[in-house]
C-alpha cells in the first residue's frame, strides 16, 4: 500500500512539475486602451498550425525600435504587459503576444512548443511595414527570459535582434523546479523527481555563452523570493560580452523597472545599442 501511495504521489508531483513552468489564465483582466494606450490585436500561426493571439502597442511619436515581450509564467498577456507599458511613452513600439494556451491563444503549452511561439511572432512582427526591423529588442522576463536566452541562441533569425534584456530569468529549469520542491514541507522529500520529470533541453544556461556578439543586459532584483538573485549571477557570469548585469536594491520578481531611475537607465542603454552599428561589440 506505501509503495503505491508513493507511486501515486509522485505522479502527481511529476504533473506539479509543468505546472510550475505553465499556469495560464484564460481571462482577460486589462487592454491597453484602459492605460491610455493605442493598441492593435495581432493574430499569426505557429508551423504547427495553432493560432497566437498578441497586441502591438505603437510608440508615442517616432519610435526608437520595438520591444518584443516574452512573459513569465503565469496569467497572460493582460496582466504582464502592464509591467512594459512605459515604454511607447519613452520611444518603443511594444508587441506582446501569449504563448499558446494563455489566453486567447489555442493549444497547449510546453516547452518544445512554445519555442514554435516565439518564431512565429518574431516572423509575425518582422512582416509590419511600420516599424524598423533592425531595431528589435528582446525582453524576457521570468521563464520568458528563460525562453528568450535558449530561442537567441538557436534561432536562424537571430541577426534580426539587436538586444536581449532577460529579466528575472531562471538559468535551469531542473534547478529551479528543485528550489521550489524545496519550499513546501510536503514536496521537501521529493526534490529527486524533477531530475526524473523535467525536460531540460531547453535549459537557458548552456545557450549565454553563445549569444554574443548581441548585447544582453540581464536584470535582477535583490529582494527576488519567486527567482533567487544568484540564477541572474549565473546567466550573466555565462555570457561573453557584451553584457551587463544590473542588480536593483528592494525590487522583486520581475520588479526592476518600477523605479524612474532605473526605466531612465534602461532607456539610456537601448538608445545607445540601437544607435550602435547591428552586430558591433558595443554595449
Amino acid at each position: 500500500m506505501r509503495a503505491r501511495l508513493a507511486a501515486v504521489a509522485a505522479g502527481l508531483l511529476a504533473c506539479a512539475c509543468t505546472a510550475i513552468f505553465f499556469q495560464p489564465h484564460r481571462v482577460q483582466v486589462l487592454t491597453p486602451d484602459k492605460l491610455g494606450l493605442a493598441y492593435e490585436e495581432v493574430r499569426f500561426r505557429t508551423r504547427d498550425g495553432l493560432v497566437l493571439y498578441g497586441w502591438f502597442i505603437p510608440a508615442k511619436g517616432p519610435a526608437l525600435g520595438t520591444v518584443m515581450q516574452l512573459h513569465g509564467n503565469a496569467e497572460n498577456i493582460s496582466t504582464h504587459f502592464t509591467s512594459l507599458a512605459w515604454m511607447p511613452a519613452r520611444g518603443f513600439n511594444l508587441f506582446t503576444f501569449d504563448y499558446r494556451g494563455y489566453g486567447a491563444s489555442e493549444g497547449t503549452p510546453t516547452l518544445e512548443g512554445v519555442q514554435l511561439d516565439i518564431d512565429a511572432a518574431l516572423e509575425a512582427l518582422l512582416e509590419r511595414n511600420d516599424i524598423d526591423k533592425t531595431r528589435i529588442v528582446m525582453y524576457g522576463q521570468s521563464l520568458g527570459g528563460s525562453l528568450a536566452a535558449y530561442y537567441v541562441e538557436h534561432t536562424q533569425r537571430r541577426d534580426r535582434i539587436r538586444a536581449l534584456i532577460l529579466e528575472s530569468a531562471f538559468s535551469d529549469y531542473v534547478d529551479i523546479a528543485q528550489e521550489k520542491f524545496a519550499d513546501h514541507w510536503f514536496t521537501w522529500p521529493f526534490q529527486w523527481i524533477p531530475d526524473l520529470s523535467v525536460d531540460d533541453r531547453f535549459s537557458p544556461l548552456p545557450a549565454m555563452a553563445s549569444i554574443s556578439p548581441i548585447p544582453l543586459l540581464v536584470l535582477h532584483g535583490d529582494q527576488d523570493l519567486t527567482v533567487p538573485m544568484r540564477h541572474g549571477r549565473r546567466l550573466y557570469d555565462a555570457a561573453r560580452e557584451p553584457k551587463q548585469l544590473w542588480i536593483v536594491h528592494g525590487a522583486g520578481h520581475i520588479q526592476t523597472t518600477g523605479d524612474p531611475a532605473v526605466r531612465d537607465r534602461l532607456t539610456a542603454w537601448l538608445r545607445e545599442v540601437l544607435a550602435a552599428p547591428p552586430g558591433s561589440k558595443g554595449d
